[in-house]
């Protein structure tokens, strides 16, 4: 038989020439005359989905990253035909579609070409495997920015770089390495002071281009499924992140202990081990709220068991360590021993919830255990199962977090670490093979792990932590950012990939602190911490193959930096939880890097050190040994040096001096940082006043304090408090007015008021219109007072 080869193999295929077009409430088709069809949403004046389809209709719409419970809504919505396009106009942008060829371009309001199509959609037949591979070529402009992305192990700007979305376990994994734990297939561009967003909702293997191989071209293509992204317009940076993590999803408020200090090895065992880890914590007055447990606590590896020899009694270990302050995290794992005696194995084999191969066996792969069998978790009964498992760990015996790992799916000993292509999954009820199951895996297992400690943790908060996740998993889980190594380059890797997982949607992440794989030298360790005490997550974890990594592991000094600064975390727990508290409320990223903070700074375009904390708080790493400073960039603003109130006056370059036991910390001015005494676990004192640190300014400046019970649902019902301190300073006066939400009632009654860089001395102070005797306030030379909680406005006179 002869075959036309020119036929069989046809390249990269076009869109054609529109024929037809039609409107449907907030949606516009345009179908072309070779079967495509584009259909665009509108679904906010700024938030604009594009799906194509290339066989005439479209495939069922589902997604596991769009949160389906945020609203959405427009103000203007307009379709204009005209001669050579169609014009879709919001109140924000519009949009034109080529008549002839289907080419897209975006435009502001003012007619200015935010984003536009190079060769635009394209597709290629995917002979292999059926279906097609789906491109996307947009036009970059001259000097455009590129950020996002998730955990990439690279520099901030990816500009030049090509990026790989394949959740892929990558022990000890290198700068640049790709591809990663984690899929965020979403990214910022910034160009001429405007910012916007893409994010590709493609499940199947993705790749980024960002004019890595032509100069003026950003490119994304997937290996399947459909072209599918949403384009979301700023102008600024902070509103292309929070709209999209409005549409991807928010967490809820975790309870406040997961915000304080972890420590975690691969392995403590057994229960004297654990015991004495803890034990040496409180002798040293080390904060520290939760002690992991790594595989080894269960019996053979075998997930929801515990091992007879090393933890003959877990129930009654776990009160012992509740009652010194340490909540007790295990770890579970998705490779389910084949093991006909083990009984969560006969259940899963009883109901079919293993994944299968195409043609019928299970999928059968080596783990931990040995021989395993893997849920899938993309099967809504699998996950209600695997929900109910939690029982005996949460309700019996006490644990109050749980961390998933290996769920890339991770397996041993196979070419690609993970299952093969032809695993089929039911996708919720839209039956696939692993090429499309395989990026969201992990996250199903988080998602059916936080239904079931979340039950049965009820009515306190759950918490959950896993390695792999997809766009949207920020609605379920935290989590880390694998196995890292010990070295100088990793400490500069962890700062960036935890800005990128900031400004990617998802912000309680942290890294290893100290790297897992091999030893870190003491200064590492300590400089490690220095940065780690400013991530959302922090936690030490470490494989036991290269020794021993606790704080004290490293002698005097380092216990001392360490302890140092894990108080001063816990401290700053209120700010924290405030940051938190917006997170979720609003979609902020609690670490903003600089040119989220001021976009229209070019200087801050390539930076990757410095980084925002919360509001208010700027914080520099050291990132290299023997340093007793460093140079830093200080954005917009007057900022004070933390230790020593110098001000500085920001948008310039300067060297920052620090000792061994100090990071370069400026504080905003105008601010006001609220503080909590030392504890060592969260809730271990009760106390009667919250300090707050003021920082003068000449001007005005807001900060907000968000508190509530630090754990359960009752602020949902209105049982918060909120109080927004409004500051204005002037030549010799200070006012701090104070507006206060919710009903919550602290169990403190007083601030207690550090007045920091007074530019005059205290002549009188009023509170709500009433003069205060200043002894009567304990007002001290130092500039501090003490006053009733629930004051309107606070005035301070000078001489």
């Amino acid at each position: 038989m002869i075959t036309n080869q020119e036929l069989e193999f046809k390249g990269d295929q076009f869109p054609s020439q529109i024929v037809s077009y039609n409107q449907d409430v907030d949606s516009i088709y345009f179908n072309t005359d070779n079967n495509v069809i584009l259909k665009i949403t509108i679904l906010r004046d700024s938030l604009i989905r594009f799906r194509y389809t290339t066989k005439g209709y479209f495939s069922n719409d589902f997604s596991y990253a769009i949160d389906k419970t945020q609203s959405h809504g427009y103000n203007q919505l307009e379709v204009v035909e005209e001669s050579h396009y169609y014009l879709i106009k919001t109140s924000k942008v519009f949009c034109k579609i080529q008549k002839k060829d289907l080419k897209v371009s975006i435009h502001d309001i003012d007619g200015f070409t935010i984003l536009e199509d190079e060769i635009g959609f394209h597709w290629e037949e995917h002979y292999e495997f059926g279906g097609n591979i789906v491109k996307m070529s947009k036009a970059s402009k001259d000097g455009e920015s590129f950020y996002g992305m998730g955990d990439k192990p690279t520099h901030l700007n990816l500009k030049g770089k090509r990026i790989e979305n394949w959740a892929t376990d990558q022990y000890a994994f290198n700068k640049d390495q790709e591809p990663l734990y984690k899929v965020v297939p979403f990214y910022i561009g910034l160009h001429n002071h405007k910012s916007y967003g893409i994010f590709f909702d493609n499940t199947f293997r993705t790749f980024f281009d960002f004019c890595h191989e032509k100069r003026n071209v950003t490119s994304f293509w997937a290996e399947g499924g459909e072209m599918n992204y949403y384009f979301i317009y700023g102008p600024k940076m902070a509103d292309v992140v929070t709209t999209y993590t409005h549409l991807t999803g928010k967490p809820e408020l975790p309870p406040m202990w997961t915000l304080g200090y972890h420590q975690c090895k691969w392995s403590y065992y057994p229960e004297s081990k654990v015991k004495e880890v803890t034990k040496k914590f409180r002798e040293l007055k080390i904060p520290c709220d939760a002690i992991y447990l790594d595989i080894d606590y269960m019996e053979g590896f075998r997930c929801f068991t515990w091992s007879k020899e090393y933890f003959p009694d877990p129930k009654r270990m776990v009160a012992e360590l509740a009652k010194d302050g340490f909540k007790t995290v295990v770890i579970i794992d998705p490779g389910i021993k084949i093991d006909k005696d083990y009984w969560v194995y006969q259940e899963a084999l009883k109901n079919d919830y293993f994944c299968k191969r195409a043609d019928g066996p299970y999928m059968k792969g080596k783990v931990w255990p040995g021989e395993c069998n893997f849920p899938d978790y993309t099967n809504p009964e699998v996950r209600e199962w695997w929900a109910g498992l939690f029982k005996e760990l949460i309700s019996d015996i006490g644990v109050k977090g749980v961390w998933n790992d290996m769920n890339e799916p991770a397996v041993m000993d196979v070419p690609g670490k993970t299952f093969p292509y032809d695993v089929r999954h039911d996708y919720d009820g839209n039956p696939c093979s692993h090429r499309k199951a395989h990026n969201i895996y992990g996250t199903q297992m988080a998602r059916a792990t936080y239904e079931g400690v979340k039950r049965f943790v009820y009515p306190k908060r759950p918490f959950i932590i896993t390695r792999s996740a997809y766009s949207g998993a920020q609605r379920y889980t935290s989590s880390w950012t694998g196995d890292n190594v010990a070295s100088w380059e990793h400490l500069w890797i962890a700062n960036i990939q935890m800005q990128r997982m900031s400004m990617s949607g998802m912000g309680f992440t942290g890294s290893d602190i100290g790297g897992f794989a091999e030893q870190p030298s003491g200064e590492l360790y300590a400089r490690w911490i220095q940065l780690g005490v400013f991530h959302p997550f922090c936690r030490t974890h470490s494989s036991g193959d290269h020794g021993e990594q606790e704080p004290w592991s490293f002698g005097e000094e380092v216990i001392d930096i360490t302890r140092k600064f894990v108080e001063l975390r816990y401290q700053l727990l209120p700010y924290l939880y405030t940051m938190f508290w917006q997170y979720v409320n609003e979609g902020t990223p609690m670490l903003k890097p600089l040119v989220y903070f001021d976009q229209d700074d070019m200087h801050t375009h390539y930076r990757t050190d410095e980084f925002i904390f919360g509001n208010q708080i700027l914080v520099c790493p050291i990132l290299e040994p023997n340093a007793l400073g460093r140079r830093m960039y200080i954005p917009k603003g007057n900022w004070y040096n933390f230790w020593t109130n110098e001000l500085v006056i920001g948008e310039k370059e300067l060297w920052v001096k620090t000792d061994f036991d100090q990071i370069p910390i400026f504080i905003k001015a105008g601010a006001i940082i609220p503080k909590y005494p030392v504890q060592q676990y969260v809730g271990e004192l009760q106390f009667d006043e919250l300090t707050l640190d003021v920082y003068y300014k000449l001007g005005k400046e807001k900060s907000v304090v968000y508190e509530d019970a630090e754990d359960g649902y009752d602020y949902n019902k209105g049982r918060f408090s909120l109080r927004t301190f409004s500051l204005n300073g002037k030549e010799k006066e200070l006012i701090i007015q104070q507006h206060k939400e919710g009903s919550f009632e602290t169990g403190y009654s007083n601030f207690n008021i550090n007045l920091k860089a007074l530019p005059f001395k205290v002549q009188r102070i009023e509170v709500d219109n009433e003069i205060i005797a200043l002894n009567s306030v304990q007002f001290n030379i130092d500039n501090t007072l003490r006053l009733y909680k629930d004051f309107t406005v606070l005035h301070i006179f000078g001489a």
